[in-house]
């Protein structure tokens, strides 16, 4: 086959998209949008295929699989699995392992993965801490099996969801509904059986940091250097008046509250360029040595218990809580000052956990990253409402659920009547969720601005953009001149070697760019790979939509990405714990498929 300009322009497109995937410069759903608008001007591909995407079959499949997970969410149907399963589990650290990792595994193969491990982050916490087991010890293995769970059924995961859409073009046979499932459930057995095993040899070991967190009922104690509340008085004149911030990065004391004025005129999440004021109670958070050592220098009065502010620092007032930056929040790429966030939520941010460094002066400057632990000190009621913003994902259990439960019946109802439209009545799957969906707003189980707010508009556009670049892979040619000269390369294979090594190809593509990326680029390539081998097609392409959830050995996916900071993970860990469950998924999913379809 003779390459040709169109081909080369092609190629450039994705050696573009990828590059840009990998270094990060624009986030991915900007880079899908460039794709979606070069892709035409360069005649590559229609207009109209350009913009196909936004409404294809798994497009809005996504949509409807995240509307119905949060109406599930909003209704603590998911909490309510928490207690019997717990029942079950017990005390034994094997039992709660396959227990709530079977679980979150049942829950991600009809709803989005990042999802089911999300709702269960605060869940995980309580038992931890409940039984005295370290939480890096629980979060690995549930986070990858709620990966795993993906693979399950055909809307568990996004690259599973646009499969059949990008097979159309060949005129292949779908997949049904549960045509994955043998796949998906020896995978999420195997990731069991991994961890239950050999969790001794490949997760952290336990530290001093973690008896900490699972022992201690004050989150203060999770973080060396911040000590307890304390209340100091400025004097009428003041030598010095340092800003607020300076306290905090000069001696590591955290202002949260101030009054002027007795006690009557409270401010809470003062600002922090504002100057230390005279003869001003303040309340602030720090260790016995740094608040002396403040006081010394300033001439503060430091008082001996809490006086103005003794009711609102109670527990049942007030706390601290650790939070979790979300894969879909503004506030990635942000940093605290350039957010508002103390104006915006009246919460005090006193540390940020990253991998295995803990930050504790300059919050306001640090960009913040998907995973990043932030601990804050505020108002329980204030903490609702960070919680249900959907920016953070609130890791510490709150005494009490802004929720629906009276609707638990009527979201488990409208999806339950989704998975019957799709198993008994063959009804297409967009038509079906989404009737799933809408059932779930008219009767009230969301509102219509919540399931708009629940769904990851970057996810959406990152498929809606990527598409029209696998359309003109196929269109021009581009997939089989490749296929090509890769068949050249290996020369004559057996089909389930051919198998392998696409299974291969998808794991380390789905590392380096999204797996939705890489499913899209991928499976008209693989298509030709077979056709041109005499290898079922079919076969080909289910092994990238499997593959493409390969990911454990860096914290890349989302999940891996959100369980890092609560888990106190840091990147050698996924690398020692990933790379052998990278070589059980390819042989159990390899194995399973000449076991089920007959590939030899």
């Amino acid at each position: 086959m003779e390459l040709t300009n169109q081909m080369i322009m092609v190629m450039a497109m994705i050696g573009v998209a990828v590059f840009l995937f990998i270094i990060e410069w624009v986030r991915v759903d900007v880079v899908a949008i460039i794709m979606m608008v070069t892709l035409p001007l360069l005649g590559l591909v229609s207009p109209k295929q350009a913009f196909i995407g936004l409404s294809s079959n798994a497009v809005v499949s996504i949509i409807a699989v995240i509307i119905i997970g949060a109406g599930l969410d909003k209704t603590g149907i998911i909490n309510r699995l928490v207690a019997p399963v717990m029942r079950l589990a017990g005390n034994s650290q094997s039992r709660i392992t396959i227990m709530i990792a079977g679980t979150v595994a049942a829950i991600s193969s009809f709803m989005q993965n990042i999802g089911a491990a999300a709702l269960f982050l605060p869940a995980i916490q309580r038992v931890s801490k409940n039984t005295k087991i370290p939480l890096s010890q629980l979060l690995m293995p549930i986070g990858f099996c709620a990966i795993l769970g993906g693979t399950i059924t055909l809307v568990g995961c996004s690259p599973l969801i646009l499969l059949n859409d990008l097979m159309i073009p060949f005129k292949l046979k779908p997949f049904g509904l549960f045509d994955v499932t043998p796949i998906g459930l020896a995978l999420v057995g195997s990731g069991i059986v991994y961890f239950i095993f050999f969790r001794n040899f490949v997760l952290p070991k336990t530290t001093e940091q973690d008896e900490f967190v699972v022992d201690s009922t004050d989150h203060l104690t999770r973080y060396h250097h911040l000590g307890v509340p304390w209340e100091v008085v400025t004097p009428s004149v003041l030598g010095q008046q340092p800003m607020l911030r300076d306290l905090r990065n000069r001696f590591l004391v955290n202002v949260i509250a101030s009054s002027k004025s007795g006690g009557k005129d409270k401010t809470f999440s003062p600002v922090l360029e504002q100057e230390l004021a005279p003869d001003t109670h303040y309340l602030v958070i720090a260790k016995k040595e740094n608040i002396e050592r403040l006081a010394n220098d300033l001439e503060l009065e430091i008082k001996a218990d809490l006086d103005l502010f003794k009711s609102e620092m109670s527990p049942e007032i007030s706390g601290t809580v650790e939070a979790v930056v979300s894969p879909r929040s503004d506030l990635v790429g942000q940093t605290l000052l350039q957010a508002h966030f103390r104006d915006k939520y009246n919460l005090n941010p006193l540390a940020i956990y990253r991998s295995d460094r803990i930050f504790y002066a300059g919050l306001g400057s640090i960009p913040l990253q998907i995973g990043d632990a932030i601990l804050m000190q505020g108002s329980w009621r204030r903490f609702q409402i960070l919680r249900e913003s959907r920016d953070l994902i609130v890791a510490t259990p709150l005494d009490t659920e802004i929720m629906k439960p009276e609707k638990a019946l009527w979201a488990g109802l409208w999806l339950a009547v989704a998975l019957v439209m799709i198993m008994v009545f063959n009804i297409q799957l967009s038509v079906a969720l989404m009737t799933g969906a809408l059932g779930m707003v008219v009767t009230q189980v969301l509102t219509i601005d919540e399931a708009y707010k629940s769904v990851d508009w970057r996810t959406i556009f990152l498929l809606a953009g990527l598409i029209p670049l696998g359309i003109a892979t196929e269109k021009t040619g581009t997939a089989a001149y490749i296929a090509q000269a890769v068949l050249s390369m290996i020369g004559q294979v057996s089909p389930i070697v051919l198998l392998t090594v696409i299974g291969i190809l998808s794991t380390i593509f789905t590392l380096v760019i999204s797996n939705v990326g890489a499913t899209v680029l991928l499976v008209p390539l693989v298509v030709n790979m077979a056709i041109g081998a005499g290898t079922d097609p079919r076969m080909a392409a289910l092994v990238v939509g499997l593959a493409t959830s390969n990911s454990f050995m860096l914290p890349t996916h989302q999940v891996n990405a959100l369980y890092m900071g609560p888990g106190r993970y840091r990147s050698v860990d996924f690398i020692k714990a990933g790379s052998i469950m990278s070589l059980i998924f390819l042989a159990v999913m390899i194995g399973m498929i000449y076991i089920c379809y007959g590939v030899k």
